[in-house]
């Protein structure tokens, strides 16, 4: 589909009184759930009328935990001087690919610190080794606030390090960093970490040049609620600019053994998750794809999620650390991950990292005939 066509599309499920901040509000807050989430799936079928569930098979691989960021939610990154810091070699990272591929694996999301012996030919050299090793698997590589630290360390422009690695083939880069897009916010929580705007001029940037990139959020710490709806607006009023947005990917905040855990008081419950991939569907009208995740809360949470406004599950991720390291863990299989799509009442797909799916799977069974076990 080429631009002109994508755009007549997301024309056609824009609703002429869109939702504005203070609905949104109210949507978030007040809002009944079944009435939100009923509004939400609406449109979620409008979009989507096939009633498909997508799913990745990926792994999510770290080159190094070293970083100099220290960001107060982290349970995963080192000091340089740290007896855990690691830096793996290339043809380390390549053999744990090559590992999840043989077990199913279509995409890498690959990623790590804020690493100051790390430069922009280590980067490209990860990135061939991966493809040495695994020529069909899709590298979805390093985050926007990744892209600005190693700008500083090359000492060039942002565009610079987004062409080269562009120029190595890679065509879509993960949205992690964006936490919550609120300046109070981020000093609290990671004050050394891109802003809110150099956050977001690195995404319109690497859209500008031809990537397609995730957006994210990462709530249920020190946010307001008006601050949740704040960063929905800047990631849509980006989007009607770019268009470069493939999905929206909301987590909660794990507090672990994480800084910011151990000042915190409160826990945020599975129903906010709901209510803010609800949320999304419906601000987010210029977005394709709403994830809701069986791995960032728990497959009860994730199942909802699909009941209101979500169109795709996440990944069955064969490797995964930095969640892990705050006292997170969670696993899957393919068979759970069909099964719970399909008590949701949707039909599941595996799909690639640009959303197209590439193997559908059996629809779910009639009201009537005995369900799965």
């Amino acid at each position: 589909m080429d631009n002109s066509s994508k755009a007549q599309l997301t024309q056609a499920f824009q609703r002429v009184d869109r939702v504005d901040r203070r609905e949104a509000l109210d949507l978030l807050t007040r809002a009944p759930m079944g009435v939100l989430m009923a509004r939400a799936h609406a449109a979620r079928m409008a979009r989507h009328p096939d009633a498909v569930v997508t799913f990745v098979y990926d792994t999510n691989p770290n080159y190094t935990n070293v970083c100099v960021t220290r960001c107060r939610f982290c349970a995963f990154c080192r000091s340089p001087d740290d007896p855990e810091a690691y830096t793996l070699t290339p043809e380390q990272v390549a053999q744990r690919v090559r590992s999840a591929v043989d077990q199913g694996a279509t995409s890498v999301l690959f990623q790590g610190g804020h690493n100051p012996k790390i430069h922009l030919d280590d980067w490209l050299a990860y990135i061939r080794a991966i493809r040495t090793a695994c020529p069909q698997v899709h590298i979805h590589p390093f985050s926007p606030a990744e892209y600005l630290f190693m700008a500083h360390q090359e000492g060039c422009q942002v565009a610079d390090v987004l062409q080269a690695v562009y120029n190595e083939g890679i065509r879509t880069i993960p949205g992690g960093g964006a936490e919550i897009l609120s300046e109070r916010v981020r000093r609290l929580i990671a004050p050394a970490k891109a802003d809110v705007q150099q956050w977001l001029d690195v995404c319109e940037t690497a859209h500008r040049i031809g990537f397609r990139t995730t957006a994210t959020m990462m709530y249920g710490h020190v946010e307001r609620d008006e601050e949740i709806v704040e960063h929905l607006f800047l990631l849509r009023d980006l989007q009607e600019r770019t268009g470069g947005f493939a999905s929206f990917i909301p987590w909660s905040f794990k507090p672990g053994d994480t800084a910011l855990g151990r000042d915190l008081a409160r826990s945020v419950h599975p129903a906010k998750y709901v209510r803010i991939v609800a949320l999304a569907r419906l601000v987010l009208d210029n977005f394709d794809h709403i994830q809701s995740s069986w791995f960032s809360e728990n497959a009860g949470a994730g199942q909802l999620g699909l009941l209101a406004g979500a169109d795709d599950f996440g990944g069955i991720l064969v490797e995964e650390n930095v969640l892990q390291q705050a006292g997170h863990e969670r696993s899957t299989t393919l068979e759970n991950i069909q099964t719970i799509i399909r008590r949701a009442g949707f039909t599941p797909a595996q799909r690639d990292s640009f959303y197209n799916v590439i193997h559908h799977y059996a629809p779910p069974r009639p009201i009537g005939v005995q369900s799965d076990r």
